[in-house]
């Protein structure tokens, strides 16, 4: 059997310790990820710099040249592995994240269902039915009294419509009458209008004619 079997194997018996929360677990996973992206940037580093000293020694020490290219390629493998490991642990740590959101999800509904529950239980399904039927009743006995209060009243009612006619007439003749005395005509002028201007000129040529003929 492997370490990593042994391991997994020792870690499924001892059931004595306690599962850690879903927080614990994020916090340790993002220091996780905090200190393999530092070990990235120091590897990173490396080499460059193992880089640097292969171009510095280049053919006048090829041995110091060689040995830099070595390190650099085990520290790009490092690198690599950080990388991927790296993959691994974000997916891990958003797989978590969704599982937490997930479980306080169905935890509030199941505490939700739970209080619709205790709410549903202190309600008598026959107390309702008779409440609605009861504000139907009261509701039916509001509309009739409204109806009630907009019928006419029918007294006074029993008068002939002919004679309240003639009565109207008789008021509007007298009201006529009284506008007509109030009425003042124009006074006639008593002098004679004067003659058209026109009309005298054309006289007084005839007369002239007139006269002359007779002379």
């Amino acid at each position: 059997m492997s370490k990593l079997g042994k391991f997994f194997k020792g870690g499924n018996s001892s059931k004595a310790k306690a599962s850690p929360s879903p927080q614990e677990a994020l916090a340790r996973l993002r220091e996780t990820e905090e200190m393999l992206g530092k070990k990235q940037e120091y590897l990173e580093a490396r080499i460059q710099r193992e880089l640097s000293l292969a171009k510095k020694h280049g053919t006048h020490n090829k041995r110091a040249a060689l040995q830099a290219l070595k390190r650099k390629k085990r520290f790009e493998k490092q690198l690599t592995q950080i990388d991927g490991t790296l993959s691994t642990i974000e997916f891990q740590r958003e797989a978590l994240e969704n599982s937490h959101t997930n479980t306080e999800v169905l935890r509030n509904m199941g505490f939700a269902a739970k209080a619709m529950k205790a709410v549903h239980e202190n309600m008598d399904i026959n107390k309702i039915d008779d409440l609605m039927q009861e504000i139907t009743e009261q509701q039916d006995i509001a509309q009739e009294i409204s109806e009630a209060f907009s019928q006419r009243v029918g007294f006074a009612d029993d008068f002939d419509e002919d004679e309240l006619m003639a009565e109207l007439e008789e008021l509007e003749q007298e009201e006529l009458n009284k506008k007509m005395k109030n009425v003042r005509l124009p006074n006639v002028p008593s002098s004679s209008l004067p003659a058209h201007p026109g009309r005298r000129r054309e006289d007084e040529d005839d007369i002239k004619h007139l006269a002359a003929w007779a002379s």
